[in-house]
């Protein structure tokens, strides 16, 4: 059993075609189960995800390491995906995750994503922050585990720790946790289609500096009210 692990929050825009794309995978669905994991979120965002999903509750810890953390603990799978809610699943996605585990010593896979929104802009953008995660994949130096598109076996996230509360970078430091429980594998063929919106709404260098500057603060700051901080 796979269990999917989307947090969201007011994401009545974009979850449909997330969790529609969820629905059309390559395995049957008696291998997976979809769990959304709500912010208090004020628009339909629940209404709809509740068409598709097997589960969907309210976050009760923080921020959203902390919503992904509580789909964990809710979860009947011995594998836990994680993606986000404005994001499109190719119909190979849990197949790939599920095959990627198929060696016991490995505890987390990851892959690249490519953009929803098509534009030169942000196929670059992305281009840039794939080849990013490449290298540090390679070198074995850093793991750029986007929590769009990772994986975990869930007895060695729990055992690292799982999630930190924090604003941002909680889907890369985790890595530095569970590479001391197994191999971490990253899959170029894990693809997943991400959403540029908020780049383009606050321009992509803005968001990129004000991501690292939260990140260089150890993931908590009042100075910028990072989408994520809408996490409860």
């Amino acid at each position: 059993m796979i269990s999917v692990i989307i947090p969201s929050f007011n994401e009545e825009e974009n979850i449909a075609q997330c969790l529609v794309s969820l629905s059309h995978q390559t395995v049957n669905k008696s291998e997976y189960e979809i769990i959304v994991v709500d912010g208090g979120s004020t628009d339909k965002t629940c209404e709809i995800a509740r068409k598709y999903t097997d589960m969907v509750f309210i976050q009760t810890s923080k921020k959203v390491g902390g919503a992904r953390n509580d789909g964990v603990m809710a979860s009947k799978g011995d594998i836990i995906a994680s993606t986000d809610a404005d994001c499109i699943l190719p119909p190979d996605w849990i197949e790939r995750v599920r095959d990627d585990f198929a060696d016991p010593a490995v505890v987390q896979v990851y892959g690249p994503v490519y953009p929803i929104e098509d534009s030169v802009g942000n196929h670059f953008s992305l281009l840039l922050a794939n080849t990013f995660s490449r290298i540090g994949y390679y070198s074995q130096t850093f793991y750029y585990t986007l929590g769009c598109n990772t994986a975990f076996r869930k007895d060695a996230f729990i055992k690292a720790g799982m999630y930190r509360c924090i604003d941002a970078g909680d889907d890369i430091e985790v890595a530095m946790r569970m590479k001391d429980e197994g191999k971490i594998r990253f899959d170029g063929k894990l693809k997943v289609g991400f959403s540029m919106r908020r780049y383009q709404q606050y321009g992509t260098l803005k968001s990129l500096y004000e991501w690292i500057y939260i990140v260089a603060h150890g993931g908590e700051t009042q100075k910028y009210a990072y989408t994520q901080k809408k996490y409860k």
